[in-house]
């Protein structure tokens, strides 16, 4: 399957992509940072370096396969594209990362660019949070 995915997206297949696209397609859903990825493939005793792993999930984004995303942790994080918009949140005190849709919000961006004389191209909409405090 990974081998299928790397040549649909112009990529030669070579054991460092499949090994990194395999970690990210077993992360389910996690946003991994380069080193999450390397990590990862430190503890499956696979033998391939940091710069590696820099060098493919950059060409894994340019050829559409990973979304990179810099949230204000100051580091990018990487999660597969699946072809679905959704939007985040950051819990600002555990760094998690929450995925959510809502139509609504979808809907009104759409109207507030219609009203000014524009059409959404792409966005991202990240909102960053913290727990409620318990009353």
């Amino acid at each position: 399957m990974e081998n299928q995915e790397l040549r649909k997206a112009g990529l030669k297949v070579t054991l460092p992509r499949v090994k990194i696209l395999q970690i990210l397609e077993g992360s389910q859903g996690l946003h991994m940072s380069a080193e999450d990825v390397y990590k990862a493939l430190l503890e499956a005793e696979e033998d391939v370096g940091l710069a590696t792993v820099y060098r493919v999930l950059t060409q894994f984004e340019g050829a559409g396969l990973v979304v990179r995303h810099n949230f204000d942790s100051g580091h990018s994080v990487f999660e597969l594209a699946r072809g679905e918009h959704h939007d985040h949140m950051v819990c600002v005190e555990s760094g998690e990362i929450i995925e959510f849709i809502d139509e609504e919000i979808e809907r009104r961006q759409k109207e507030i660019a219609d009203q000014h004389g524009y059409e959404i191209v792409d966005h991202n909409l990240v909102l960053y949070v913290k727990p409620k405090e318990k009353s």
